[in-house]
């Protein structure tokens, strides 16, 4: 409600915003304004009062202004009318305030009311008394034309509203107004407009008057007193039919006044009547200036008005106007007869006769137009019942009638059509085939207009085109009587009565009836609707066929269901059934009137139409099925005689002399006999050429005596064929082959045709006859004379049909007794096949010919010359019980399946598709394997045809092998090769490739791998793929089973790779093979290729990597050659066999292949083949000799088998960290390089082990798991690997936390005391590395972990070990307490004390660090001791505060602050603390100075001992320290005492500065010089003598 509420305050503001611009003089706007207003206003349910009145105000002022433009005005006075929606009475007001009596209103005004009248008819009456005598006042002003336009459009829309209310009173909401009133005042202003204004000839005027007419004149007719008045201005409206553009007006306000004229009961008065129609006629039967459609269409509504009210009168006027002989009229006529009773007046049905008559009379018109009008008006007629029996039948008769005409005009014109008329002619045709096709033979009165007439038009040749529509009208009405017999009241009696027609014999139906028939075969209706007839006329045909037919004519008919049958089939069944029937009416003169009715209706078809072809054959089964011997004498003498009416005398008597031959086999032969005798001679044969009479040639015999043949009873045949057929044939062929009496090749190609038909007819009867005695003994004879002809055909056309005729002989002789050799049967095939295979493509052949009908026929011979050779050597190979020898003759074809040209092989593949059909069965030993690999590739091939026929032929190997497959599925997948999209053909070929691949014989694989890897080779790109696929296919189905040929199928792939690499895309399907392979048989191929020589070649390479990336095979492989690394290195041993798996693997893991599941054991076995092969090189019988051609120093490199080994582990680790299984070393690629060092060896896997991802516990716990061997292995490098990557592994609190290195802790303590010193290195830094990993471990195991490292101090001879002991004492000391370390306190920190002049870095750094830790763990016991340890090493931490490495002058720093407190001395810790990191050498003297004087205050003994201590280090390797010891003497003799400066060795001390004086460092020098100096002065201070 609020949502309504806020759309209607949002209107009223649009609109009061509107109303705002109303007031602006910009007329352009205003227009766009009303336009809108107009919108809202009509779209709006409910308005404000107040917006309401402003609108109208607004509107009414510019509706009246004239100073606006029209276009405005007019669009105000719409906002006007819709506003009367709103508030009718004061729109109403409004303008009835403007519309004054006496007073001339403005125009729109006028219309405004008008339109009110109309668009408010109930609002509107009430006022329209006032209106009208308002108008009435006004109409005299009118002067101008536009304002008397306005009047006439007011009367029209004021009449319109009255009429309405006139007949509508009812449905208005107030009392019955009294209408007279309203007509009086409109009647006065139309007979003022008629009588003032009419008469004038302003065109414009003249159409508002038109207008106005109409419902004025309708209005008027309800009143009798101005009836005659309305009707009398009807004539005047009549004459207004001058120019299109009104008199579509003039029809309209005629139509209005008919209608009111029916429905107020108004008769016409007959002349007006006539008047009408002939001014309506005119209107529809234009000639020079057609009508407008719309007239048209409402003249035509007038007529049926007319054809209401005046239907007598009308028909009596169509029939006068028919009779002028008129084409328009009569078109339009008809046309408007066809109208009237295709709406169903009823009142037309009365003059049903009247309308058959008056078309009667046009049906002599010759005009194409009418015929058709006429023709149309029938169909309709007949559809509305319209058809009379007594005069209908006519009309049924004129449509056969104009058809047949038709007919006749288009093929046979007397002068030549036009375009226009055999357009006409056509369409005459075409609607008399759709009158007939709409035609309902049940309707009222329809049975009787057609029976039994309608059977006159079955047999005429004329009637033939019409014939499927006539069959089915004949049907219905038989079908209706079929459903009535049973009511007797209801039956129309359908039974054959002449009466005034001639209709045709039983004879004459069944003749044309079987002979239409025949198309039924070729899917035409007319065929079907024949037959049906068949089914239900017997009783018609002959009373003894009801009961034949009820059972034979069904099943004959189950054949055309769901498609066309074979026509060679349907014309066998339907001389069955002729047959049949003749025996079963028996009755000879039947029969022989049958068989004149059949030369009867020779002439009704086409020479070489199927229905002529059949007319011959049914001739010549009635004749086999008489009993008259006589008369089938007489009648065969008269076909050899009269051979003209037979149309094509060869191919017809040939038809009727060889089926009569079925019955009468003695009598034909004895009449062919006779005259052949009498042909002989001279005198006969002229006579019949100077008569003019075609006579049979010897051409024409032999091919009689092949029909003869092939149609005599088979028992019959065999005794007379050597002697009196095929000697006959010889015989007339070798007359014919003879000039001068010579005999010669004949190259008359009908003369070798008629002979090769005659053999191949009489070999077909010979196997017919199955009699397996009987040996034809021209059987090599005939062979060689079609063998001849086919040599003698060119190879470079195909212009006859020789070589297709001759095949087909070749065939049936090829089958019968005696059987042929192997020898003979290739012979044949190969000559055979090499006389047409070769042939030019197609195309080109095709392009020999002329004319389109020529290309079309070597098409044809094309087609069929490879249909019968494919048959041919089908039979021949099938026919054969041996395999071997179907292999040997399917050989024949295997050259020209892979010929490089494409249309040699897409024939060699359509005859292959013939051999391998599904209905053959091979031998039991046919081998399929090697074919289907040759065949089923090409199913990818350039050609369809090609592709087509490699998928069915691989199909049929498998049907003739007895294998069923999947028929329906691989037929469809078939029909998909069609595609040219070379994608979408190989996803097809292997879909059918995974369907029958697993049906090949196991044994066979091997030749059929053999085949596809040899297609890979040869073949074009696209079948070389198609190789691939069903390779793969194969192998995917088939390679479980292959286990016992392994060794033979990798053997064969190895043999083809040199070519193969050749052919990138062919080299990447067979390493797809070898994959799916070892899916089923990893072992067996990684054992086959790991007995490669190394280093491998490219090919061994590729081969692991495509084993690898394949998914099917890359899982079991990695896991196979891990099995196999792990048995080589079971003795912690390395040998060649290792390597080869190390290289192996590499090759795979290079691929990308996933190693999460197999990462621990392959790190853990390569680490140990690393640490086993370090230092080894390879066996030189183990290289790859292939290489010669590398230099010496790369062939030892790749010979290095640690190298190899580390390289293989490198990838490892690189798919690891890919995998997040690892991360990236510190060391980077120098860690690979110190792994292959023997000396460096434990810092690369140091540096491994630090690149262990520890997060990923899972797998450094696995990783630990598989080395835990490693720390008691018999092998020391073994032994030193382990221990390395445990040290740093002890390191890690999540392995301690989730793992058990306790063992390991174990070990690393035994290890400690080993003899090897890297060995011992590693354990210590192990146990080092285990404070940080397992602090809570170290108290607990302190003994053993201190023991093995305060050991390590004192293998002197390796700085390694000292410095790792130094470092893992550092950590271990960090974790505990004073007890803890008692027992080895004293050891340690004299043992450290020894390396703090260590010349290595790390040492002394170590130490001091470690001295500085120990400082914490003196307690009570030691504190005492260390002090004096302290004293010791006072001299190398003040000096060492200017070492070299700045890390040990920090540390010695900390190490003062930390140690000076044990000797008393924590003044001096403010001195160290101004003391800042980096300070530079010069400062020295400063520091030392003020370091000692303050020390001297303290403990002068303190500083004696740096003194005496100080003198050692002026030999140190170091100038910084030898510079510092310097400054520290000097600083110490300026600040002893007396006493301690007696004690000084002052001659020593001398002869030690004079020799630093001679230092090769200047600085050294300097400080030398200023300390001896210092002495001299402090010696003479004190009075000491030097």
């Amino acid at each position: 409600m609020a949502k309504d509420t806020e759309e209607s305050a949002g209107i009223f503001g649009e609109i009061n915003l509107t109303l705002g611009m109303l007031n602006k003089e910009d007329n352009i706007s205003k227009e766009d304004i009303y336009g809108h207003l107009t919108s809202i206003i009509q779209n709006t349910d409910i308005l404000d009062d107040a917006i309401v009145q402003r609108l109208i105000y607004y509107a009414s002022k510019d509706m009246r202004d004239d100073n606006i433009l029209r276009e405005i005005r007019m669009l105000a006075g719409e906002v006007l009318v819709s506003l009367a929606a709103h508030d009718f009475n004061s729109v109403m007001y409004e303008v009835q305030n403007n519309f004054r009596i006496l007073e001339l209103p403005n125009e729109f005004v006028v219309l405004a009311l008008a339109e009110l009248a109309t668009s408010y008819v109930s609002q509107s009456i009430p006022f329209m008394m006032m209106t009208l005598l308002t108008m009435q006042t006004m109409l005299r002003l009118a002067e101008e034309e536009g304002m008397k336009g306005a009047f006439c459009i007011a009367l029209e829309k004021f009449s319109r509203a009255i009429y309405k209310y006139v007949n509508h009173w009812r449905d208005f909401p107030y009392p019955r107004l009294d209408a007279n009133r309203l007509s009086d005042k409109i009647f006065m202003l139309f007979r003022y407009i008629m009588d003032k204004w009419a008469s004038t000839t302003s065109p414009t005027q003249i159409l508002a008057i038109i207008k106005a007419h109409g419902p004025t004149v309708s209005l008027l007719l309800h009143r009798e007193d101005l009836c005659e008045y309305a009707l009398g201005q009807v004539p005047w409206l009549l004459k207004q039919y001058k120019d299109k553009e009104i008199d579509f007006h003039v029809t309209q306000s005629l139509r209005q006044i008919l209608t009111a004229a029916v429905l107020y009961d108004v008769s016409l008065p007959k002349a007006l009547r006539k008047t009408i129609f002939i001014n309506l006629l005119h209107q529809v039967c234009r000639v020079l200036d057609p009508p407008v459609k719309e007239n048209e269409i409402e003249a035509s509504d007038c007529f049926l008005i007319l054809a209401h009210s005046s239907p007598a009168d009308l028909i009596e006027f169509f029939d006068e106007q028919m009779r002028s002989n008129n084409e328009a009229t009569r078109m339009g006529i008809l046309t408007l007869l066809r109208s009237a009773i295709s709406a169903e007046e009823p009142n037309l049905r009365d003059h049903i006769t009247s309308i058959e008559k008056t078309v009667k009379v046009v049906m002599g018109d010759l005009s194409i137009k009418v015929r058709n009008s006429a023709l149309l008006l029938i169909q309709t007629m007949c559809e509305k019942c319209y058809i009379e029996a007594q005069e209908g039948w006519p009309l049924i008769d004129y449509i056969f009638s104009q058809f047949a005409m038709s007919d006749k005009n288009l093929e046979k014109p007397i002068k030549p059509n036009s375009q226009e008329t055999e357009k006409g002619e056509k369409c005459i045709q075409e609607t008399s085939l759709e009158v007939l096709k709409t035609l309902d033979p049940l309707i009222i009165g329809m049975p009787q207009v057609l029976w039994p007439r309608i059977l006159t038009f079955v047999v005429p040749a004329e009637y033939t085109g019409t014939l499927k529509y006539l069959f089915n009208i004949i049907r219905i009405l038989f079908m209706a009587e079929e459903r009535k017999k049973n009511n007797a009241k209801e039956s129309t009696a359908l039974v054959l009565s002449t009466g005034a027609v001639k209709l045709p014999s039983p004879q004459q139906l069944l003749a044309r009836l079987l002979v239409i028939s025949m198309l039924a075969s070729l899917g035409k209706l007319r065929g079907v609707g024949a037959i049906g007839l068949l089914k239900i006329l017997p009783e018609i045909i002959h009373p003894n066929l009801v009961e034949l037919w009820k059972t034979r004519i069904p099943e004959l008919l189950q054949p055309l269901e769901g498609k066309n049958t074979s026509i060679v089939l349907w014309e066998t069944m339907l001389l069955q059934l002729l047959k049949e029937s003749l025996w079963k009416i028996n009755d000879v003169a039947w029969t022989i009137q049958l068989s004149r009715d059949f030369n009867q209706q020779m002439d009704s078809y086409g020479n070489t139409s199927v229905e002529k072809k059949f007319l011959w054959k049914a001739l010549g089964t009635t004749l086999a099925s008489c009993q008259d011997t006589d008369f089938v004498r007489s009648q065969i003498k008269e076909s050899l005689v009269a051979l003209s009416h037979l149309g094509d005398q060869r191919q017809g008597i040939t038809s009727i002399l060889g089926y009569c031959a079925e019955n009468h086999f003695e009598i034909v032969l004895k009449v062919l006999k006779t005259f052949q005798d009498r042909e002989k001679f001279f005198m006969n044969r002229c006579k019949g050429i100077f008569s003019g009479k075609k006579s049979l040639t010897k051409t024409d015999i032999m091919l009689i005596y092949g029909a003869v043949a092939l149609h005599a009873p088979k028992r019959q045949l065999l005794t007379r064929l050597d002697q009196d057929i095929v000697s006959q044939v010889l015989f007339l062929y070798g007359q014919c082959s003879q000039v001068l009496g010579m005999a010669v090749m004949n190259k008359d190609m009908d003369l070798q045709m008629s002979f090769i038909r005659s053999i191949t007819e009489i070999a077909i009867a010979v196997q017919d006859a199955e009699d397996e005695k009987f040996k034809f003994s021209y059987k090599e004879v005939l062979l060689g004379y079609m063998l001849d002809f086919i040599r003698d055909e060119p190879l470079d056309s195909l212009a006859s049909p020789v070589r297709w005729k001759a095949l087909i002989a070749i065939r049936y002789l090829s089958k019968l007794k005696p059987q042929l050799s192997l020898n003979d049967h290739l012979n044949i095939l190969e000559e055979n096949i090499r006389k047409l295979l070769p042939l030019p493509p197609l195309e080109k052949l095709k392009n020999e010919g002329e004319t389109d009908k020529d290309k079309e026929h070597i098409h044809f011979l094309y087609e069929r010359s490879m249909d019968a050779l494919g048959k041919l050597l089908r039979a021949m190979m099938w026919d054969n019980a041996k395999a071997e020898d179907c292999q040997e003759m399917f050989n024949l074809l295997r050259m020209w399946l892979v010929s490089q040209k494409e249309w040699e092989r897409e024939r060699a593949f359509q005859i292959t598709a013939k051999v391998l059909t599904n209905d053959i069965e091979a031998p039991e030993n046919f081998k399929i394997g090697s074919l289907l690999g040759l065949l089923a590739p090409h199913s990818c091939d350039t050609l369809p045809s090609i592709r087509q026929a490699a998928a069915s032929s691989a199909i049929g190997l498998f049907c003739i092998k007895g294998i069923r497959l999947e028929v329906e599925r691989l037929q469809d997948l078939q029909e998909g090769l069609q595609c040219d999209d070379v994608q979408v053909q190989i996803k097809i070929s292997s879909k059918i490739a995974k369907v029958v691949s697993r049906l090949i014989p196991s044994e066979e694989m091997l030749m059929f791998l053999g085949e596809t890897l040899d297609g890979l080779e040869s073949l074009n790109p696209t079948c070389t793929k198609a190789c691939g696929v069903w390779m793969i296919a194969a192998l995917k189905e088939q390679g479980a089973a292959l286990e016992d040929q392994l060794l033979e199928i990798l053997g064969i792939i190895y043999h083809h790779m040199p070519v193969l690499r050749q052919k990138e895309e062919s080299f990447q399907f067979m390493l797809e093979a070898i994959s799916q392979i070892a899916s089923f048989h990893v072992d067996g191929v990684v054992a086959n290729l790991l007995q490669k020589p190394l280093p491998f070649d490219r090919d061994t390479k590729t081969l692991w990597k495509a084993l690898a990336e394949n998914p099917a095979s890359s899982g079991k492989l990695l896991r196979a050659l891990i099995d196999k690394l792990e048995n080589e290195l079971e003795d912690d041993l390395a040998g060649t066999e290792a390597i080869s798996v190390a290289c192996a693997i590499y090759e795979v893991v290079s691929t990308g292949t996933p190693v999460a599941g197999l990462y621990p054991k392959l790190f853990a076995l390569f680490l140990k083949l690393v640490s086993c092969t370090l230092g080894q090189k390879m066996p030189p019988s183990t290289l790859n000799r292939r290489r010669r051609v590398m230099q010496q120093g790369e062939r030892q490199q790749i010979a290095d088998p640690c190298r190899l080994s580390i390289t293989t582990l490198k990838c490892v680790q690189a798919q690891a960290m890919k995998e997040g299984l690892a991360k990236e070393s510190d060391e980077g690629d120098n860690m690979w390089t110190l792994l292959s060092s023997p000396s460096r060896h434990h810092i690369g896997v140091c540096a491994l082990a630090r690149s262990m991802a520890v997060w990923q516990h899972r797998v450094i716990l696995d990783i630990t798991e598989q080395l835990f061997p490693s720390l008691t292995s018999s092998s020391e490098n073994y032994r030193i690997t382990g221990a390395a990557f445990f040290s740093e592994l002890m390191k890690e609190p999540l392995l301690w936390k989730h793992g058990n290195l306790w063992d390991v802790l174990i070990l690393m303590g035994q290890s400690a005391w080993d003899s090897n010193a890297i060995l011992r290195q590693m354990a210590i830094q192990g146990l080092g590395n285990t404070a940080s990993g397992a602090p809570h471990k170290v108290k607990k195991h302190k003994q053993i972990m201190l023991e093995s490292v305060v050991r390590g101090l004192y293998h002197l001879a390796r700085t390694e070990v000292v410095c790792e002991s130094l470092k893992a004492l550092k950590k271990i000391l960090e974790l505990l307490t004073d007890r803890d370390v008692s027992f080895y306190f004293k050891e340690i920190v004299l043992q450290t004390r020894t390396f703090f002049e260590d010349e290595q870095d790390d040492v002394r750094l170590t130490a001091v660090l470690l001295f500085e830790n120990l400082a914490s763990l003196t307690g009570r016991r030691w504190k005492i001791f260390f002090a004096e340890e302290i004293k010791k090493s006072l001299i190398s931490f003040l000096l060492h505060l200017w070492d070299p490495n700045p890390k040990i002058r920090t540390a010695c720093r900390d190490v003062l602050i930390i140690c000076i407190p044990f000797l008393g001395l924590q003044e001096l810790c403010g001195v160290l603390d101004h003391l800042p990191d980096g300070q530079d050498l010069p400062r020295a003297r400063d520091f030392y100075r003020q370091f000692c004087a303050k020390l001297a205050k303290k403990n002068q003994e303190i500083l004696w001992i740096l003194h005496t201590h100080s003198l050692t280090f002026f030999s140190s390797s170091w100038e910084m320290i030898r510079s510092a010891a310097t400054k520290l003497t000097d600083a110490i003799v300026l600040n002893l005492t007396y006493q301690y400066m007696e004690l000084i060795d002052r001659e020593q001390l001398t002869t030690r500065l004079q020799a630093l004086r001679q230092d090769p460092c200047i600085s050294v020098q300097r400080v030398a010089e200023a300390a001896l100096q210092t002495l001299l002065r402090r010696c003479k201070e004190m009075s000491i003598h030097l």
